[in-house]
């Protein structure tokens, strides 16, 4: 994690001769950490109240600097607070209303009696609903809490603040109302009829951080019986940045993406996915591995979606090492665990190797030591240069299904994503240390919008 995680702030008492003297950050600079604000709350004369602020890259750093500044005679510390704490006390979400209740009559307008008309105009119209309610930009971001970022299965109370974030990300990016359901359940059945149940109020459904193969049968099914948007984004999104990032690298290296030889590690939703859309944008050789090795068609006890992968994987039927499928390949794309590879296994690649390493938040090769021989090199860190964020990709997409008014998502949608977020780059600004955009290009998500815009118009024609 990036040190900025680690912010904290320490309210202190000093003496005044304790200020002057530099001790204070000549204790904090001692640890490791780097101040970046001093502010005296109370100057006082016997003794001056001080909020210092730094990051300490990690938490135990945090409490080295605490014993570091009791440690000094004449300071005394009254409390620490984590910064990133902070941000998430009381959760990172509010309800707005959008009209203003000043008097009575707004009042009836907006509830009763007036409200009354809206309710029968929608009964007697039920397509009108996403016109007359939230639904039209509301989206329901779902969970069990069973893959949670890297941390695993958590459970749903535990994952809330990061779908919580996932709402705040919508809003950020795509001004879309999004909302945290979180489900103590892991049946699927449990959890399709739940999701089924509150549709009516959700023009969109992103399910989240659900494990596989749980999260294939959830969307397969959801998708068959809701007339909204449902979208996996650990696996659908990952795969559109990976896929425009790799759009991006191949055009700086002058290859072609049916002419690689792809490796990766990691068959689980994002890996499959990821995989998936990579054949269908003309990939036509990925070797996968999963936890027992590599996959390929007859290999003993695959599962369903395993074996479907091993049908359209590994032409040429490998059924060694990792290092081993490494030599000559094109491109590693890592959707696994730490450590997986080595500068080694680089090397053995073939000219201007690609290698997205994708484990969060420790890669599945140090960043710097893959730089040293890669010619491109992304990960899913925002503390190194190409991440390879899915907020390039949700928001946007659900923007542009949203004022579609559209259901259905397509190869050909996922693929126009990708594109437009690569087409982001523009070649004055391609390189080896930027092949996808900033999360923060306020270009992105309006232009991904538009992409599925008209793949909708496509699919509708």
């Amino acid at each position: 994690m990036s040190p900025s995680g680690y912010t904290i702030t320490v309210r202190l008492r000093a003496t005044p001769e304790v200020h002057a003297s530099g001790a204070l950050v000549s204790a904090v600079s001692g640890t490791g950490a780097v101040i970046t604000g001093l502010d005296v709350v109370d100057p006082g004369h016997d003794s001056v109240t001080i909020d210092l602020t730094c990051t300490t890259g990690s938490p135990d750093n945090g409490d080295a600097v605490k014993a570091a500044l009791e440690a000094i005679a004449g300071c005394t510390v009254d409390q620490v607070s984590d910064a990133t704490f902070l941000i998430h006390l009381g959760g990172k979400l509010e309800i707005a209303s959008k009209v203003p209740l000043r008097n009575r009559s707004d009042l009836a307008r907006a509830y009763t009696p007036g409200v009354a008309r809206i309710c029968m105009a929608i009964y007697e119209n039920p397509e009108s609903a996403r016109n007359l309610t939230i639904k039209r930009n509301s989206v329901a971001v779902v969970t069990d809490g069973t893959a949670v970022l890297g941390l695993g299965d958590i459970g749903p109370e535990a994952a809330m603040p990061v779908m919580e974030g996932k709402a705040a990300l919508f809003k950020r990016f795509a001004d879309v109302d999004a909302w945290p359901i979180a489900l103590d359940t892991k049946d699927v059945d449990e959890i399709v009829r739940t999701v089924e149940l509150i549709a009516p109020g959700f023009g969109g459904i992103n399910l989240e951080d659900i494990a596989a193969p749980r999260c294939f049968e959830v969307e397969r099914r959801l998708r068959e019986k809701l007339k909204i948007p449902v979208f996996h984004d650990d696996q659908h999104g990952t795969a559109v940045v990976v896929l425009a990032a790799l759009y991006n690298a191949t055009r700086l290296v002058g290859k072609e993406i049916a002419d690689l030889r792809i490796v990766m590690t990691g068959a689980g939703a994002a890996g499959a996915a990821v995989a998936h859309l990579l054949l269908n944008a003309g990939a036509t050789d990925i070797v996968l591995f999963d936890s027992k090795g590599a996959i390929y068609e007859g290999r003993p006890n695959l599962d369903a979606d395993r074996t479907v992968l091993s049908t359209r994987t590994n032409p040429r039927l490998h059924s060694g090492s990792l290092p081993e499928a490494m030599v000559g390949a094109d491109v590693f794309i890592g959707l696994s665990q730490p450590n997986m590879i080595t500068a080694d296994d680089i090397s053995a690649m073939a000219d201007q190797p690609i290698v997205f390493a994708l484990a969060n938040p420790d890669p599945e090769i140090n960043p710097v030591e893959a730089a040293k021989v890669a010619a491109v090199v992304a990960t899913g860190r925002s503390d190194y240069p190409n991440q390879i964020n899915n907020v390039l990709a949700f928001p946007g997409i659900f923007r542009g299904l949203l004022d579609a008014g559209a259901y259905r998502i397509t190869d050909d949608l996922l693929m126009s994503a990708a594109r437009a977020i690569a087409d982001a780059v523009t070649d004055e600004a391609l390189s080896a240390a930027y092949i996808v955009p900033s999360v923060f290009d306020a270009t992105v998500a309006p232009a991904v919008a538009a992409a599925v815009m008209a793949s909708c118009e496509r699919d509708a024609g």
